[in-house]
């Protein structure tokens, strides 16, 4: 959030108009999503309801905004078009808080909700409902008439989940504090149908992210069971090599049913890698490193590094391809190490540091090759090159211990339950 805007509150969201980082304009905010946390924690804002030109209502995520000031909203420009459909654990900002009675902590006195704040975490993308704006009284005619004051989300009682009686909203939000491998173990070992009621209530990236940490028989379980277009849309949230991977395993009309329902960009990645041999540098590798051209700097090669949903394999290096920057792309001249980016002034281009020295690996270099080739040269991520030059993506080290471990290490405890069921 802009400097010298540390809150907003929703009521001056609403109606405010969504713009594209070209400064086209995306469409309106009608509301706000928010999902209720256990422990008395602020409710998470999880993104904003949009409606577009056409006056249906998307979904736009809060990691795909980047900033909200002087009465706008700006994003990524990257939208899903598909229409918006509130799932059991969520909650509209502006429909279901505002006007809501609830009750202060302190002295027990029932209040009006006539407005919520919302805050970005400090070093964060994730925000937070922090403060309310209540009016004393109660309600009715003379509400007007009553006292009015701004309190902490922990000074009243109403809003979070409870504790006791845990059902799915519960079980949801105590997952939140988890890594994805976390929740995935304890997918795991839930019964198929709670497996289902838990996924079907996690958002997309979310659920994204913990698929591709299940064993692949709970994979195809959970996306068998989702509607076709939440399925189709949590297959575009997970990297391109997963999906992929995931894919393959479903049966020919299925995989080409989903597939046709993603975008056609994603769609297009996913049908690439599905190409190659499952054991081989072309089936192992993603389709999205972070790539630049020669005449960037090492300013702009930083920025992208320190995307917070990048891996740290995939932001140790960037790879140095002439236009188009995207896989498939012009002539690989070279990679940049994360290091050498550290060493050398802003100004200076990566053209003038790229190491060209190590050779890329070719899509059918079996894995055994790959797997020597990064401990040879103390690696964490290696190209892949096509016979005219171009990048086809990059093999990270994660990746091949995938393929090198036993089949069932993702079914394995290496927590305790107990490290588990407290978020450790």
């Amino acid at each position: 959030m802009a400097a010298g805007a540390p809150r907003v509150f929703v009521s001056h969201l609403a109606g405010v108009p969504v713009f594209d980082p070209t400064g086209d304009q995306v469409g309106r905010v009608r509301d706000l999503v928010a999902m209720l946390r256990v422990g008395g924690r602020p409710p998470r804002l999880l993104g904003l309801v949009v409606e577009v030109l056409s006056r249906r209502r998307i979904f736009l995520p809060m990691t795909r905004v980047t900033g909200i000031e002087s009465g706008q909203v700006i994003t990524t420009g990257v939208v899903n078009m598909r229409r918006f459909e509130q799932r059991p654990t969520e909650r509209l900002v502006l429909g279901e808080f505002l006007d809501r009675r609830v009750r202060l902590v302190e002295t027990g006195e029932e209040v009006t909700v006539l407005d919520v704040s919302v805050s970005q975490l400090p070093a964060r993308r994730d925000w937070e409902i922090d403060k309310y704006f209540v009016r004393k009284g109660k309600g009715g005619a003379l509400r007007r008439k009553g006292e009015t004051l701004t309190v902490e989300w922990s000074a009243v009682s109403g809003f979070s989940l409870e504790e006791h009686g845990q059902g799915t909203e519960s079980l949801v939000a105590t997952f939140e504090q988890l890594r994805p491998t976390d929740v995935a173990n304890a997918l795991h070992h839930l019964s198929p149908k709670r497996r289902a009621e838990v996924a079907a209530a996690l958002d997309d990236d979310r659920l994204a992210d913990v698929l591709e940490e299940l064993p692949e028989d709970d994979q195809v379980e959970i996306i068998g069971k989702l509607q076709e277009e939440r399925a189709a849309d949590v297959l575009e949230a997970m990297d391109p090599d997963d999906a992929a991977d995931l894919l393959s395993e479903l049966p020919e009309e299925d995989k080409e049913r989903l597939l046709t329902l993603m975008r056609p960009d994603d769609a297009a990645d996913v049908r690439r890698l599905m190409s190659y041999e499952e054991r081989t540098a072309g089936g192992l590798m993603t389709t999205e490193p972070i790539i630049l051209r020669p005449d960037a700097t090492v300013a702009d090669a930083l920025s992208r590094v320190r995307q917070a949903d990048l891996s740290p394999a995939l932001a140790a290096q960037v790879y140095v391809c002439r236009s188009p920057d995207e896989t498939p792309t012009g002539k690989y001249l070279g990679t940049v190490h994360f290091q050498r980016l550290l060493r050398d002034p802003p100004y200076a281009l990566v053209s003038s540091i790229v190491d060209s020295d190590l050779v890329p690996l070719a899509p059918d270099t079996p894995l055994p090759t790959v797997t020597s080739y990064l401990a040879a040269y103390n690696l964490v991520s290696v190209p892949v090159v096509d016979e005219s030059g171009s990048l086809l993506g990059a093999v990270t080290v994660d990746d091949v211990l995938d393929h090198l471990l036993p089949e069932d290490w993702r079914e394995t405890d290496f927590h305790g339950e107990e490290d588990v069921a407290r978020g450790r």
